[in-house]
């Protein structure tokens, strides 16, 4: 009688556990990059800035990185703007390729709302014009 009860208190947790890794593993699935904001650079310009696209909610993001297409851009400074928090600056970020993408930020505290991003950039090569989108992460 004892060990059908440990055997069934065994079953239950192991039931419990898989059905909570599930809802935690969907959970994630549900994660997806979508653009925010997006435009196009011209080599004659040093900066640029981008305001995000969307209400209210669809502005809270986990994380944010930056896409280019068209050209190798070399990105000197990213000043993210948030809404009711400090502005995140990122210096030196890199040179982005054509097709490529930067590495994720964090959004500050679980979740931010990013309203704007300045960018500061040069474009490689001979290249008149490149387009930069802002990626977010629900």
């Amino acid at each position: 009688m004892n060990m059908k009860i440990h055997n069934l208190a065994a079953f239950v947790v192991v039931a419990a556990s898989v059905v909570l890794l599930g809802a935690v593993g969907s959970a994630r699935a549900a994660d997806q990059w979508f653009v925010m904001g997006e435009q196009t650079l011209k080599s004659a310009d040093s900066s640029a800035e981008i305001k995000s696209q969307g209400g209210r909610w669809k502005k809270d993001v986990k994380q944010v990185r930056l896409s280019v297409e068209g050209a190798d851009v070399q990105i000197l400074k990213v000043v993210l703007g948030w809404d009711n928090r400090p502005d995140t600056t990122l210096n030196a970020v890199g040179t982005v390729k054509a097709g490529g993408q930067t590495a994720p930020t964090d959004a500050p505290g679980r979740k931010g709302r990013l309203t704007w991003t300045k960018i500061q950039y040069k474009i490689l090569g001979k290249a008149p014009t490149a387009t930069v989108k802002i990626l977010g992460l629900d």
